[in-house]
């Protein structure tokens, strides 16, 4: 966008309020106005430069309400100048967070010096960003403080690789306030996971087991109280479990693979799980155990789970179960999606078939309410 072409979208008390040393509020609106168009349309390259001094002269406005104005209004965006930004990055904690926290022009380089020299909001302020890379993530878990370090560690965003993780646990290896934070990370490393369970509180743990797959053995090992004051959900585990084979096997060795176990995770749409039971218990390979579960009809979903051993009376639930996870669909929206499919499914199979084991219905009742209870109420569901 040219400079005329912004000037005509300003009106001409906008540029008065710009210019009037006497009214900071009313400069403020008017760069808000001002920055908001550049945050959408950018600068044309003739008049780039005029549109940068424009920007400079905004970020040494002596009225911190002008200057704030200008960093919040232009925190995300491409358009800010890179002079304009590392003016904004040292002026005073509200108007140099923003910009720290969000803007795509400051460098690798320059996030790592506020990390090595800057108060701990501001580097919390790096560990916060929507992207953090490999490189600075390694300076913050080796300089930064503990509360920078464990916002990092709850940031999706933040590259951990596996130094960094393995540098976090030795720093911190007695401040599970800060290892607990891994907890609220979308995906783990297994062996972080296993680590983390002897490093975190309780609560800490409950989560951790209810939102991260665990090594089969250790997930076996917890249901079974190798750690007394530790319960884990295997039904939740079977879905989490990135090798669903493996811990089908882990479950069968150690006795735990039953036919509540097997019906609740199917209840629960759980179907890899599902279908890999089958496999494990059938003596036949994944493959050939979906294709008769899913596209031999009903004779091979009768056919295979014959070959289980597994006890007629929940052949009729699982044929109901799995012509009700055939008839949905599940969205992609993220968890509240997941709930609804999961609800849904419970009344189909409540619908298609009344005859399922009650103590199996009860117990997906009772998690859907959980999952219902997780998603109004996230932080409470969570402590």
């Amino acid at each position: 966008m040219s400079v005329q072409g912004l000037r005509a979208r300003l009106t001409r008390e906008d540029i008065q309020r710009l210019t009037d040393a006497a009214d900071p509020e009313g400069r403020a609106m008017a760069t808000r106005k001002l920055c908001t168009r550049i945050a959408l349309d950018g600068f044309g390259d003739a008049d780039r430069a005029a549109g940068e001094a424009v920007l400079a002269l905004l970020a040494e406005d002596a009225a911190e309400i002008v200057r704030r104005a200008l960093a919040v209004t232009l925190q995300r965006s491409p358009h800010l100048p890179a002079p304009v930004a590392r003016r904004l990055i040292a002026d005073i904690d509200t108007i140099a967070i923003p910009i720290i926290s969000g803007s795509p022009v400051l460098t690798d380089e320059e996030l790592i010096e506020i990390v090595r020299t800057a108060p701990e909001a501001r580097q919390c302020a790096v560990a916060s960003r929507a992207n953090v890379s490999r490189e600075v993530v390694r300076e913050i878990v080796t300089h930064a403080g503990a509360r920078a370090v464990a916002t990092a560690a709850a940031n999706d965003g933040a590259k951990f690789d596996a130094g960094s993780y393995a540098l976090t646990f030795q720093r911190f290896e007695d401040a599970p306030e800060v290892l607990e934070r891994f907890v609220e990370r979308s995906r783990l490393p297994l062996e972080v996971t296993e680590k983390l369970i002897a490093r975190i509180s309780d609560e800490a743990l409950q989560r951790l087991v209810s939102r991260h797959a665990l090594p089969p053995q250790l997930a076996v090992e917890l249901a079974e109280g190798a750690r007394e004051r530790a319960t884990v959900d295997l039904v939740e585990q079977a879905g989490l479990s990135p090798e669903p084979r493996r811990f089908v096997q882990q479950l069968q060795l150690n006795g735990r693979l039953t036919p509540s176990l097997i019906l609740r995770a199917l209840f629960r749409g759980h179907v890899a799980f599902f279908e890999h039971a089958v496999a494990e218990l059938a003596g036949i390979d994944h493959a050939k155990a979906w294709l008769l579960i899913h596209d031999a009809g009903p004779l091979g979903l009768e056919a295979v789970f014959q070959r289980t051993g597994l006890p007629a009376r929940i052949l009729p639930a699982v044929r109901a179960a799995i012509s009700a996870y055939h008839s949905i669909e599940i969205g992609g929206d993220g968890p509240s999606d997941l709930v609804r499919f999961r609800k849904t499914l419970t009344e189909r199979i409540f619908t298609q078939f009344q005859g399922a084991p009650e103590g199996d219905l009860a117990y997906c009742l009772d998690r859907l309410d959980v999952d219902i209870e997780q998603l109004d109420h996230p932080v409470r569901a969570a402590s």
